[in-house]
């Protein structure tokens, strides 16, 4: 094989059509969903002190058989992981003056939670294996004005909750969960999110099992998931009345899902096990594929853990290589196969910490927002992680032998693209 038939350099590609759609709806779904129309009834809350102000049948329903499959005593649907993030935050109590460590290498929302309810989020850098923050690097930020820290399962990959469990308890800390990429993930014989006080699933559509948007908040603590069901739902309507008297927090917003989003997910969560087999097993066939390739490192599992491979990030190093990452991942896209490069950039070094264009009279401190304050994330975005989402349930094995195929052909020919 010569350079020329590499496709990024005129050569044919590996894959020339597209793959298939990730695609999770079946019959059932249309069923539930048909059955919800039939009632006439697409949402019952209400926001004030009576029946309807936990929601209709499907809501509840869903919300039971969540508990059920996770083991946990209180599940609470929301319209949004984000929501449930927001609720989570509120009902730990977090307020001005406060600061939550967060992690910089995620999704947003897993730090403007702090910003919302007036605290100031703390970036702790994050484990170069498993791209969650530590314990170590938890207790490098941690200051006496620490309320909560939120850890995110990244990728589908459960933190090291004992020991980050630990530190809560020395310094009396909330330990707030986002489990939104690892539903079915487990830490210890434990399920992800469940590791921490109050924890967090998503079910947006790109996640292992959706709703088009909707989340779940679950806890054993009974006054957290009291707290939250108030957030969720115009608790300042209903404090009075309830005869609720720690009103911190307690404005509320509609943060509800409907009717026919809940009968979707019960459906969805029926086929967790089976959809989470075969990310898994295609990611393991990969990393299996790509093992000995010189300068690419597949996903690590750290002993006790289950990951469920919301995507499956590999680390690359240019030095071995010899090609920048980004030009490796470009010729990978030319042979016909998504991947993408960094995840995304840490939090901190977004225009809003920048210029920390927070709610006013906001005190951050001696926090720092700098480049350089989180290395390891850092290094990860822009120079080592690449990753595909290419392992999802709807894809043959012929799909994922082109997955392969197209790396493979790419790092046999890596040199040619430095010239």
């Amino acid at each position: 094989m010569s350079a020329k038939h590499l496709a990024i350099l005129g050569g044919s590609p590996i894959r020339t059509k597209p793959f298939p759609a990730y695609n999770t709806i079946g019959p059932e779904e249309k069923q539930a969903v048909n059955r919800v129309l039939d009632s006439g009834v697409l949402s019952e809350f209400l926001g004030t002190w009576s029946s309807g102000f936990y929601g209709g049948p499907y809501v509840r329903k869903l919300e039971e058989e969540w508990a059920a499959r996770f083991g946990v005593k209180h599940a609470i649907s929301v319209n949004s992981a984000t929501s449930g993030l927001y609720a989570a935050v509120a009902a730990s109590g977090v307020g001005p003056g406060d600061e939550v460590i967060v992690s910089p290498y995620t999704m947003s929302s897993s730090a403007v939670g702090a910003l919302i309810y007036g605290a100031t989020p703390v970036f702790a850098d994050i484990d170069p294996e498993t791209y969650c923050i530590s314990a170590d690097t938890i207790r490098k930020v941690l200051t006496p004005r620490t309320k909560a820290v939120i850890v995110v399962d990244l990728f589908g990959h459960p933190a090291d909750y004992d020991e980050i469990n630990q530190i809560a308890r020395e310094h009396n800390l909330v330990v707030i969960e986002d489990a939104a990429q690892a539903p079915a993930a487990s830490y210890k014989g434990r399920w992800a999110g469940c590791l921490g006080h109050i924890g967090v699933f998503s079910l947006n559509y790109h996640k292992t099992i959706q709703c088009g948007e909707g989340g779940i908040v679950v806890t054993n603590d009974d006054e957290l998931a009291d707290r939250v069901c108030l957030v969720r739902n115009h608790g300042e309507t209903v404090v009075e009345d309830k005869g609720a008297t720690d009103l911190a927090n307690l404005i509320g917003y509609n943060y509800r899902m409907t009717e026919i989003e809940a009968a979707i997910s019960a459906e969805q969560l029926k086929k967790l096990d089976y959809l989470t087999k075969r990310r898994v097993e295609a990611a393991q066939w990969l990393s299996d594929r790509w093992g000995d390739i010189p300068g690419i490192t597949p996903a690590s599992v750290r002993k006790d853990c289950r990951h469920v491979y919301y995507l499956l990030a590999l680390q690359f190093e240019e030095e071995v290589v010899r090609v920048p990452r980004d030009r490796f991942v470009e010729a990978v896209c030319a042979e016909g196969v998504p991947f993408s490069v960094g995840y995304v950039k840490p939090l901190y070094l977004q225009p809003i910490y920048q210029q920390r264009a927070f709610p006013s009279g906001r005190d951050t401190g001696s926090v720092s927002y700098d480049p350089g304050i989180c290395p390891t994330a850092e290094a990860m975005h822009y120079d080592k992680v690449m990753y595909t989402m290419m392992i999802h349930a709807n894809l043959s094995r012929l799909d994922l032998e082109d997955v392969a195929r197209a790396v493979e052909k790419v790092a046999l020919e890596s040199r040619s693209l430095a010239a």
